[in-house]
Parts: structure tokens; sequence; C-alpha cells
């Protein structure tokens, strides 16, 4: 185990945990629910004790896991609330804190590798986390956390902040409102903070990796009062070291406090986390210029970024949601959330410039930026009947805010040599007389102002028996955004700033959906739903004035099939989706995406020692209307035919307590442009694990090891990230990780 170089606020931290816990084992547990009753014979358990929380103050709480404790029956379809997966005309996947646990994964991304419609890519710029999402970019700026977009770190968040991960296929105008910066258009991610389950919960872990990687996590929970009505958990962890790749390194700090209140009408939570997260030396992404071909993977454990690059991100975020009863079949609710960051970077992203050699170029970037998020909504929830037809209804209006800070410098004028294949270093080099501002990094200025309101309304009909739902909505959003432009200096010539360009646009997004259950292990779904997206704003040209866009609206039709054996899930969806593209003609817009296809999924028991969870999809993703013969009818950059994914656990019988898992994951050839000239190998993965759970002196402790690419395969593990860009990403080495729990 490698040594480990606490901070002393983070270990005292952690050291008041451990003492709040040892009291807290004297004190008299709360009586749990049946639902929730914890193994206490270590020897019969082949599992984690499961932690379920029959309540919450969040939306109608969170569905109950599926066999396997894998996945949850249902999730969050917006503000319809929490529905069960067969009652619902959507497709949605709630990954359990099980899972996340098992797979040792740290961040969202590594979540998401069990999602077999799900492929991470890079953001702008630097390390963010971006997703495709039937093949359309979702950012992490637009993941939602407790119901409320935009709050969560930006870049990176660590596991240990949530308890569900949820993945809300397509489009969610609708549902979830649009999302402030442009994504939700191929669907959405949701993240739900941790409560305090009915059962007291103490768990410490340690873990360890490659690259000299340590780190420990604290999860500490109770419940008090008279019904137990109060809960308190926090959660803290702290990891540090480098990582399969060469001379990278990364140091993570989170902590977040989750506290809850219930009675019979009134639920009440609230949250407060913060994250600092940094990394040194990181692997760059790789953009392509002028050539022919894509170059050939790099080893994978090659690291062509220069020693003085880093990225650094700290949050402060928070939220608090109440829902009371206001009879029986009424419940208001409101939420509000803010969130703080402060980023700086200095990076030196590679541009090849000869596919054969390897041989580039990179120039310093340096950038800072503030964001200040503010967003909350308030609405009505409820259930009346008009003769046979039942109807659960739904309001709500909801506000956002986000003003961001930025201040950089480019030296692009400055390029200096390198090689992905032997890379070449230098110490950091002074900007030049060409480097390129805007605003400063030593005081940042506001640069953009984004502001969304909108008002739905809608309503799920239920009728012959409630074999048959009918979700019908309207949402009205106004878009709007300032955009300021910033003080510039390039060649000894400075351009003041400060002059706004407002966009303020309104659209109402319509919603049809329909369920039929045709038996109780059969339903059959489909609906139209619309995505929405500011439009472009268009300069003054041919003598026509400068206008904004109405924003532009993506429409998807999709149908499909869900079956529920009980102990076993399976889901088929067919879906086309219809996005105009930022494509200009005669000075109006025009072109679309259009992106068809077909999703499979898998999730239970396939017997009783055997977990299964995946699935694959088939994407037609293609260009119209561009304007360019080039592009016409060329797949949309990043975007495969085909990925899937199949992961397999066995609990094994002959050996209490141990379970072996398995995971393949494959993408289809991608392109790196637009005009479909650089061809991306299709790769398939394989990944590893086991888990071991025993008892030492009453305390139950559980042995996890994996190990993620198992074989070392060298792939470029996405293209694109970033509209028009190539983004090419080196998949990470042979990597393990280790690590063990206690539960006191």
């Amino acid at each position: 185990m490698p040594s480990l170089v606490l901070r002393p606020l983070t270990l005292a931290v952690a050291l008041s945990c451990l003492s709040l816990a040892a009291h807290a084992q004297h004190a008299p547990a709360p009586a749990p629910a049946a639902s929730d009753a914890k193994a206490k014979d270590a020897q019969e358990a082949t599992q984690l004790p499961v932690v379920t929380v029959s309540a919450t103050a969040d939306a109608k709480g969170l569905a109950a896991a599926y066999a396997g404790g894998q996945v949850a029956r249902g999730g969050r379809a917006g503000i319809l609330g929490t529905k069960d997966n067969m009652e619902t005309p959507f497709s949605i996947t709630a990954y359990t804190n099980d899972l996340i646990q098992d797979r040792q994964a740290k961040s969202v991304a590594e979540v998401l590798q069990n999602d077999p419609g799900v492929r991470v890519a890079r953001g702008y710029g630097n390390f963010q986390e971006t997703y495709f999402m039937r093949g359309f970019i979702v950012g992490s700026d637009d993941v939602a956390y407790n119901g409320l977009y935009s709050l969560l770190p930006r870049q990176y968040v660590a596991s240990e902040l949530f308890e569900r991960v949820e993945v809300l296929r397509g489009a969610s105008a609708f549902l979830m409102g649009a999302s402030p910066n442009g994504g939700g258009i191929g669907g959405n991610i949701s993240l739900l903070p941790k409560r305090a389950p009915n059962e007291a919960l103490t768990r410490v872990t340690v873990n360890t990796g490659s690259g000299d990687a340590g780190g420990v996590a604290i999860d500490v929970a109770r419940r008090f009062g008279p019904d137990h009505a109060t809960g308190v958990r926090f959660n803290a962890a702290y990891r540090d070291g480098g990582t399969a790749v060469d001379d990278e390194k990364s140091k993570t700090s989170v902590a977040s406090l989750g506290l809850d209140w219930r009675s019979r009408d009134v639920r009440l939570s609230g949250d407060i986390g913060y994250q600092d997260n940094q990394l040194k030396r990181t692997r760059p992404s790789v953009t392509v210029n002028g050539l022919t071909s894509v170059p050939a993977v790099p080893d994978n454990s090659t690291n062509f970024a220069q020693p003085w690059t880093y990225s650094n991100e700290r949050d402060v975020f928070g939220s608090v949601r109440g829902e009371w009863d206001i009879n029986s079949n009424v419940t208001a609710w409101a939420a509000y959330g803010a969130r703080r960051s402060d980023e700086s970077n200095r990076l030196a992203g590679v541009t090849v410039t000869d596919a054969t050699t390897g041989d580039g170029t990179w120039y310093r970037f340096d950038n800072v930026r503030h964001d200040s998020v503010d967003t909350g909504e308030i609405g009505l929830r409820g259930k009346l009947r008009t003769g046979s037809i039942g109807h659960e209804w739904v309001v709500s209006a909801a506000a956002f805010a986000l003003d961001t800070k930025n201040g950089y410098a480019m030296d692009f004028l400055n390029t200096q040599p390198t090689n992905i294949y032997q890379p070449t270093t230098s110490t950091l080099p002074d900007f030049s007389s060409s480097v390129y501002t805007g605003n400063s990094t030593a005081d940042p200025l506001i640069n953009t102002r984004v502001r969304t309101s909108s008002v739905a309304i809608g309503d799920t009909l239920s009728m012959l028996d409630d074999q048959v739902l009918l979700t019908l909505g309207l949402r009205h959003q106004t878009l709007k955004q300032d955009s300021i432009s910033a003080t510039t200096s390039f060649l000894g010539t400075v351009t003041p700033g400060g002059t706004v360009t407002t966009y303020d646009k309104s659209k109402t997004s319509p919603v049809v959906g329909a369920v039929f259950k045709a038996t109780k292990q059969f339903s059959l779904y489909g609906n139209y739903i619309e995505g929405l997206v500011k439009g472009d704003s268009l300069a003054a040209q041919d003598g026509l004035p400068a206008r904004d866009l109405a924003p532009y609206a993506s429409r998807q039709k999709e149908l499909g099939v869900k079956y529920d054996g009980g102990r076993l899930g399976f889901t088929a969806a067919w879906f086309t989706t219809n996005k105009p593209r930022a494509v200009l003609a005669q000075n109006t817009a025009q072109g679309e995406d259009r992106h068809r296809g077909v999703e499979l999924t898998a999730f239970g028991l396939a017997t009783r020692s055997v977990k299964i969870l995946g699935g694959v999809n088939f994407l037609d993703a293609k260009q119209h209307g561009t304007g360019d013969d080039s592009t016409e009818g060329k797949r949309t950059l990043g975007i495969p035919e085909f990925q899937g994914n199949v992961g397999v656990e066995w609990e094994v019988p002959y050996v209490q307590g141990l379970a072996l898992d398995s995971r393949v994951v494959h993408t289809g050839k991608v392109y790196a442009d637009s005009a479909n000239t650089l061809r991306v190998p299709a790769w398939t993965r394989l990944d590893a694990g086991a888990r071991y759970m025993f008892e030492v002196q009453g305390t139950l402790l559980t042995l996890r090891a994996r190990v993620d690419n198992l074989t070392n395969k060298k792939y470029w593990a996405s293209a694109g990230g970033y509209p028009d860009q190539s983004y090419l990403v080196v998949g990470a080495p042979r990597s393990f990780n280790l690590s063990v729990s206690a539960d006191f």
C-alpha cells in the first residue's frame, strides 16, 4: 500500500468522523425496516448489505433496486417524478451505489462505462468529461443533481458524492427543460445525493492502484429523533498519486453532507458538497491538421504532456428541496441550488501534422474561469379522476442563472515541436510578443450571462384499468444569453471589450407519450418529444440586418418494448431524432443531423448466481443539407454505427462471499472529421474484477480487486467531444485497483 500524504484538514475530518462513529456504536440503533435489514451472519452474505431508503425528501424517493442490485426498477422522469420503468414512455436506467462500489468507479464517466448507449469523450479545451448519447454530445456542464442542472463540478465528479447515476435516453425539453449549455438532445444524466438509510451505516474504505495511487474514504449515516425522522449522512474522501500513464498525477479531495427530515406530510432535505480536483501532466487530447489518415495509436502508457501542464478545479455546491402533501391527492414542491467554482489550467494540447511519423506541435495556453450558478424550481403534482379516467397532473416553473468570468492567454503563433511516439519536453516557455490574450488571467472578467426560465404543464391519463397510460404536456421556455466581448491584445493591438450581445428567444416544447401494458411482464411504449438549444446569431450580411434565429428544436420519435420477468429485464427501442445544424447559407440556417437507431439492453439475474448488465446500440447518424458536397450525407463525427457492452458477475457457489465479474466494451469505427476521410478503427476492451466478503471479529470486510483493459489493448478511445473537432483520446493502459471496505 503506498504511503498517503494526507493534508492536516483531511486527516482531522477523517479522525473526527471515526470518533463520531465509535460513539454511535454505543447508542441505541434505530429499528430498521424489513426491507433495510442488514445480514447479521456474514457467512451467509454473498454481496454487500443493501442500503435502502424507504422514503426521502426527494421527489417520491428512490426507485427500488432490481434483482441483482445493479440497476433500479425505475428512475426520475423529470417533472413527472420517480416512475417505474414499465409505466413510463421513456427509456431510463438508474445505476445503483452497489454497482458503483463493486466496479470501483471513481467518477461519473467510470460509472457510465457500464452503459451500452453512452460513450465518454473529452470536452472543449482540457479534460472535461463529455458524453455521447444517441450520437449527440452531452457536456458535463449539463449533468443534473437532485433534479437541477449544472450544480456539480463541470470537469470531473467524484463517485463519493452520489447514490445513483440515472440515464434518461433521448430528448427531454419538456421533462427537464432545455439544458443551459446546449446539451439534452440525445439524453440527460442525473445524479442523486446520498441519504441516511433506516439502518446505521459506518463504512471506511482504503484503496490503492496503478501509478502508486492511494486513497481513503469514509461514509457515515445515522437517523435520529422520534420515528427516526431526521437523517444525517457525511462522506469524505481523499485520493492522491499517479495513474498507469507515465508521470500523470491527480489529487482529489471531496466532502459532502446530506440532511433530511420527514413527517407525515412534509419532507425536507439539504445537501452541501466540496470538491478539489487537481491534475498534473495529464495526457492531452490529440488534434489533427492537414492529414489524410489518422495516426497509429501510440503506446498507451506514453505521456506526451508537457511537465508543467496542470488543470485545477475547486467547487462548492449545494441544494435544498422540500415537499408538502397538501392533502392526499396534491403535493407541492420547491427546490433551490447553487454552485461556486474556480478553475485554472495551463495546457499544451498536441496537434499532429504528420500521420506517419507522429510529428506535431504544441503551444502554451493558460486559462482561468469562475462560475456562479443559481437555479430553482417550484411545482404542484396531483391525482384526480374524471369518470373512468385517472389523471396524474403536474405544473411547474423553473429558472436558471449562470455568470461566467474568464481570462486566457493563447500563444498559438509560438508553436513548439513534439512527437506522440517519442515526446519531447521543455521548460515552461515565456509568452511571446505574439500571444493573444482575452481579459486577464489574474483578474478575469465576466464574459457570459445565461438566463433561462420556463413553465410546464403535463398530465398522465390512465385508462382501461390502468392498462393504457397517455402522457401529454407542454413547456414554454425562454432562453437568454448575454455575451460580453473580452478586452483582447494581439500583435500589439488592444481591442477594448465590454460590448454586450444579447440573445433572447422563446419556444414551446410538447410531449406525447403512451404506454400499453400488454401483460404484467410486457409494456409497449412510444413518444414524441423535442429537445431545445439556443439558435444562432447572424451578423449583418447582403443588406440584411443582424438577427437571432429562433431556438433549434430537435424532434424525436421513439417506439419500444419493455419486459420485466421479476428477475430478468429487457428493453428494446427504435428512435429517430432530427436536429437542426448550425450551417449557414445565404444568411439563413439550414441542414440537420438525422440520427436513427435501435437500442437493446438486458439486466438482472440470468441464474441465482449470475448477474448480467449490458446491451447493444445500432446507430445511423448522418449530416444532411450541409451545403457542402464533401460532408453531405456523411456520418456525424465521432459516432459509431455499432457499440455494445456485456457485463457478467458470478457469485461463486463453492466459496462463500466470493464474486467474479467481467465486462467487454466494444465501439465500432468512427470518423475524426465531418468529411469522413479520417477513419478511427473499432476497438474492444476487456475488464475483470473480483469481490470477497468476510468477517473479522464482528466487522464485515469487503475486498475488491479490478483490472481494466486486461489485455492492455491500444486504441483511440474517442474522437470528437466538441463539434467539428477531432479531439482524439488515447485509451488508458492496463490499470489495477484494489480496495478494502470495513462496515462497522
